[in-house]
Formats: structure tokens, sequence, C-alpha cells
């Protein structure tokens, strides 16, 4: 895989999520990137030489500065956007937006954290706004993209005013379980 010329510039959208805050800490770690670009609906806690932040509407974006890479982590869930309809406007609206703006503004690749089960055909409603994300996103001509379908998203939520979804305690009680080492246990 080649590596990115010194002195590219990055934006990073979702910067105040879950995998957002650890994509922006490992672009600003990254010396490949001279500067690097956020936006999202509310300001970062993180400062750093390399950022500059831009609190933006997705539904009425402005123009954005020169840009080569992009890496988009937008997206809630039905229950906290409060409706289908909501729950589009961001895992698909702004997403899709934001991409095409982002070519606009002259970036050649581009990275969109998606779902595993991402499908345009699927009777499941997130998936189906996922897969025709994906879709729409493809069309904008980028010369690189990649989309990353992960299961359920474990993390420390605290500092997002989340509490621990039910799946995740299931998973960490079922890991917890998982990886007993059986070694250890008496056989009968």
């Amino acid at each position: 895989m080649q590596e990115p010329a010194a002195g590219r510039v990055a934006l990073v959208a979702g910067a105040t999520g879950l995998v957002g805050r650890e994509i922006l800490a490992a672009i600003l770690a990254d010396e490949a990137y001279v500067a690097v670009h956020s936006v999202g609906r509310r300001a970062l806690a993180t400062n750093h030489p390399k950022l500059a932040f831009h609190v933006v509407d997705f539904a009425a974006l402005p123009a954005l500065p020169p840009i080569d890479d992009v890496f988009i982590a937008l997206g809630t869930t039905i229950k906290v956007a409060g409706s289908q309809r909501a729950f589009r406007a961001v895992d698909f609206d702004a997403v899709l937006a934001l991409a095409a703006a982002a070519r606009s503004s002259g970036a050649s690749r581009l990275g969109i954290v998606s779902a595993m089960g991402a499908s345009e055909k699927s009777l499941i409603f997130y998936n189906r706004v996922k897969g025709e994300m994906e879709h729409a996103v493809s069309r904008l001509g980028f010369d690189s993209l990649v989309f990353a379908r992960p299961s359920m998203l474990v993390g420390n939520r605290d500092s997002l005013g989340q509490p621990e979804r039910s799946g995740e305690k299931t998973r960490a009680d079922l890991h917890a379980v998982w990886s007993t080492d059986t070694r250890q246990l008496p056989r009968h």
C-alpha cells in the first residue's frame, strides 16, 4: 500500500463520538498530516497545533478548506435521533453532503464508518440506510474509498454522556465467560 505524501491535509467528521475521537487522535499523531480540520455540531475539547475545528450545520454545509483525505465517523441510532427520518438525516444525508463537499474541496481519499450488514436491499431500516449511503457515496468519484463495517461498537461512553447499551453489557458478560481459561476448571 502506498503511503500518503508528506504534507497532506485531513478532514475528520464525528470526532466527538466513540470512533471519531480515536480516528482524530491517530491522524493528529501521524506525521504525514500537516493540518487536520474537524467538523461537527459541537466543539471539541481537544487542542492541538495541527487542529482546526469548525462547528457546522450538516444540512447547510459551508465551503470546506482544501483537503486531501477525509474520515467520516458520523452516526447515531434511531433511539437517540428520535425517529427514522432524523436517523436518516445524520447517517445518510449528512454523510453524503459532507463527502460531496469534501470531493469538491479536492479530497481524493475517503474512509467512512458504516455498519456490518449494510445493504440497499436489507429489510432492516438501519442497514438499508447504511447501504444506500454507501451506494450514493461510491458515485462521487473518489480515487480511494473505504467503508469500515464494524459490528457492535463497544467503548467508554461515559465521556459522551451516553449510558452503556444493553448489547454492550451482554457482550461484556459473554466475553468474561468465553475468556475464562478452561484449563483451570475442574473436569468431571
